[in-house]
């Protein structure tokens, strides 16, 4: 357990954003689990709408480093082409 004042805040920030971290993660997660349902369910309108959503969280996901660019577009190409399959 840190005794300076400076690292005693350090050790607070950090929880608070791991957790924020965590939490944006998993609805990461939901979202992409989402899209991939609707897909497998064959709904095209519920596919797209999901598609959007997912297509944004993985952005978000990339502008926080939480994924490195290159791993996102990777992702959103996967979307792309499960979408374009049920059409």
């Amino acid at each position: 357990m840190p005794n300076i004042k400076s690292a005693k805040k350090r050790v607070k920030v950090i929880s608070a954003k791991t957790l924020q971290n965590k939490m944006f993660k998993s609805q990461l997660k939901t979202t992409v689990k989402k899209f991939l349902a609707a897909v497998e369910s064959g709904d095209k309108e519920a596919a797209r709408a999901a598609y959007t959503a997912a297509v944004k969280k993985v952005d978000q996901a990339a502008a926080k480093g939480m994924l490195h660019k290159n791993n996102a577009a990777h992702k959103k190409s996967e979307f792309t082409l499960l979408l374009n399959k049920m059409a």
